[in-house]
């Protein structure tokens, strides 16, 4: 038995669903040629010789102070900046006197796509500042000024304190910049602590974050359709994509902004909340080393005692590690959204522990992603079954929805679609088939498809990980890389992506064979066209998603032949039809307003054809 007309169109309203949903993922807003160049020279560029002795660090303050006196206040830098180091066993964080901020920022666990260490934060771009007041009408950016060094201190919890000080000469007027670090945390604590009157217009810090989204993974292009400016505005989380340039602006209180690529997070966040503020991103044009900028103007006010708390975040976009800091950034990881946002509840709750059980206890993770879909293939399996059963009862009602055809056909071949219609749905109503039994459990199956999808592009766990020939699991796989790009398709060959849409056409050619009415030319090739439309689709997706459909639509296969020609039983589902139409029918109340609306075309349809004759 095969797959009736509702089934199949219940797999083609997927099939455009799934396509355009792919489309809409993964086309980039602005084309621009990815050219992959090491940054390690303009690293090391920025980078001074370190000196950690004591006296250098004096030397550092000693320098600053004597500015000041000079001066009697704030002043721009007249001394050489230094690089201090404040780490743990998970990041590296460079700081720059002058500005008294972060310069450089290097992710320890994790690696680029050309095996150099992960720099979340480098280069000129990326920086903080605010005005500070020094005199009447008089104001300086604190990126212009060099701080003084304090020595790090090793706190009771093993955290490590580093603070940087300026001021006027006096001892009046200090602006200290204290960060801290704890073992094992990609947050890192960062106060504003200050003393002395006027030094902000209306008590409020105008604070400026500019983060550049450095190239980190294979595909460039790739990485900028999957990466986000992120925000919780008022307590809800909220993001934008940042493939298209644009500007956001924050009228309520706002949490915390972020800069989200593929894998990885920089954000900065106000425990006591930003006033307001906006957000302004940017593409660049040419084959520049990063993929965007982004610039935040936020107002934050001055805390009563001085201390105005401030956080920032530096490392992966992974769900676990934010959803302990109870701030809803680990919404900034993608586990759903637009109209599949509730699947995200799906990956949270029940394929991440899941997943995370299975390759915590085995090594291979393309073994896990094979258990994961042995799992939902299992679970999932009623349904399949309810979806074949239906086929059956179908075809077992073909011959006398033939004859309903030809009974309301005329002599001109003509068919009289309406009445057909009535006396089709009082048929399956007889026999007690639903026309949507093979429709709706097709259905059922987007959300199990689209929560795998966001899963296997999201999950950082799977970035770095091999299986077979694919190299990383969180990109493509690549057998051969094309001399020239197609259009749709792209310069490379995925072999996992030709593994899936071969399954996938096998299980169509099947269904096709077993089909109980292929008349119809559009349902006759539908079936091919979604397959051939994965192939474009798919080749620039991670390899676990393809792996994934390729063992699941094995599987599928597997289960659609067992279950037609070992499970249903033909003669069982003939005797439950007549039994059926034994029965006294009931009609249900939107069963009872399809026929009456039908049976009004009808009457209609009638009159006109009278009125047409006379």
């Amino acid at each position: 038995m095969g797959m009736d007309k509702n089934t199949m169109i219940g797999f083609a309203l997927i099939g455009a669903l799934l396509i355009g949903m792919l489309y809409i993922n993964n086309k980039s807003k602005m084309e621009y040629e990815a050219q992959q160049k090491l940054i390690a020279d303009s690293i090391a560029a920025l980078k001074p010789k370190k000196d950690t002795t004591l006296a250098r660090i004096d030397s550092v303050k000693v320098d600053s102070i004597k500015a000041i006196n000079q001066t009697q206040g704030f002043v721009k830098d007249t001394t050489t900046p230094h690089l201090m180091v404040l780490e743990n066993d998970v990041m590296k964080v460079t700081f720059n006197t002058k500005g008294a901020q972060p310069q450089i920022v290097e992710l320890k666990k994790y690696r680029k796509f050309d095996s150099s260490n992960v720099l979340v934060q480098t280069g000129n771009y990326n920086k903080f500042s605010y005005a500070v007041s020094t005199g009447e009408n008089k104001t300086i950016q604190t990126e212009n000024v060099n701080f003084a060094v304090e020595n790090t201190i090793t706190n009771a919890d093993n955290s490590k304190t580093l603070s940087f000080k300026t001021g006027d000469s006096t001892g009046n007027k200090q602006i200290i910049h204290q960060y801290t670090l704890k073992p094992g945390e990609y947050m890192m604590d960062f106060n504003i602590i200050t003393k002395g009157a006027n030094l902000f217009t209306n008590n409020i810090i105008n604070l400026t974050w500019q983060a550049e989204a450095a190239e980190i993974e294979k595909d460039s292009k790739y990485e900028l359709t999957q990466s986000h400016i992120c925000y919780n505005n008022n307590d809800k989380f909220d993001f934008e994509y940042a493939a298209k340039p644009d500007t956001k602006a924050f009228n309520n209180a706002i949490n915390w902004v972020g800069v989200k690529q593929q894998f990885f997070i920089a954000a900065l966040a106000a425990k006591n909340k930003f006033e307001s503020g906006n957000v302004e991103w940017k593409v660049p044009t040419d084959s520049s080393k990063y993929i965007f900028r982004a610039l935040a103007n936020v107002k934050l006010p001055v805390a009563s005692n001085g201390n105005t708390a401030l956080q920032l975040y530096y490392g992966p976009s992974d769900y676990n590690i934010l959803k302990k800091y109870d701030n809803k950034m680990e919404n900034m990881v993608p586990y759903g959204s637009g109209v599949f946002s509730f699947v995200k509840y799906i990956n949270r709750y029940f394929l991440l522990p899941v997943f995370d059980f299975l390759r915590n206890n085995i090594a291979s993770m393309g073994i896990v992603i094979l258990l994961v879909t042995l799992l939902i293939r299992l679970i999932t399996s009623p349904i399949l079954y309810k979806s074949y059963l239906s086929g059956a009862k179908m075809k077992v009602l073909k011959p006398e929805v033939d004859a309903l055809k030809l009974k309301h056909t005329d002599k001109t071949g003509t068919m009289d679609q309406q009445a057909f219609s009535m006396d089709q749905m009082k048929l399956w109503k007889s026999a007690g088939v639903s026309p949507l039994g093979g429709c709706l459990p097709a259905l059922l199956q987007i959300p199990i498809f689209m929560s795998l999808y966001y899963f296997f592009q999201s999950n950082i766990d799977l970035r770095g990980k091999n299986f077979l020939w694919a190299n990383d699991l969180a990109a493509y796989d690549s057998i051969y890389q094309l001399p020239f790009s197609i259009p749709f398709y792209g310069d490379h060959v995925s072999l996992f992506t030709l593994t899936a849409t071969i399954t996938s056409m096998l299980i169509s050619i099947y269904s096709m064979s077993t089909m109980q009415d292929n008349s119809n030319p559009v349902m006759k090739y539908m079936p091919y066209i979604f397959p051939v439309l994965l192939l474009g689709v798919f080749n620039n997706l991670p390899s676990a998603l393809t792996w994934y459909y390729t063992i699941s639509n094995t599987i599928t296969l597997l289960l659609q032949i067992f279950i037609q020609k070992y499970v249903i039983n033909h003669d069982k589902i003939l005797a439950e039809i007549n039994e059926n139409r034994k029965k006294p029918q009931k009609t249900s109340g939107i069963a009872a307003k399809v026929q009456a609306m039908q049976e009004s075309q009808r009457k209609l349809q009638e009159l006109k054809n009278k009125s047409n004759k006379n």
